[in-house]
């Protein structure tokens, strides 16, 4: 029985999903050598690493958007159903960085609920 043709663009974004994983993990060793010890002193300094998480997987996020989107869009063909398909993963990538944008925002705002600002 023959195997299943792949789609070109699942083989496009599988190869820019190795292509992130291949580029980030040299990277994750420098980081975790020059980390410091864990273990905050006050609220604020978990509010402030919350904060950088949460922009950092954002941004990550939407940049995967962008480039999956980008892809499609390369590889629709003409094809007004792929063509759309792309568009809207753009559109939610412009989203992600919009929410990265605003999540510093949204932190100041709940550090005055608590009392810290």
């Amino acid at each position: 029985m023959p195997l299943p043709r792949a789609r070109p663009a699942r083989v496009a974004v599988v190869g820019a999903l190795l292509c992130v994983l291949f580029v980030l993990a040299p990277g994750s060793a420098a980081l975790a050598q020059g980390a410091e010890q864990p273990g905050v002193s006050d609220l604020g300094e978990v509010i402030t690493n919350i904060r950088n998480w949460l922009v950092g997987l954002l941004v990550a996020l939407a940049t995967l958007l962008l480039t999956i989107g980008g892809l499609r869009y390369l590889l629709a063909g003409g094809d007004p159903g792929e063509v759309s398909k792309a568009k809207d993963t753009l559109k939610y990538s412009a989203l992600g960085y919009g929410v990265a944008i605003l999540a510093p925002i949204l932190v100041e705002i709940l550090r005055g609920f608590v009392g810290l600002g």
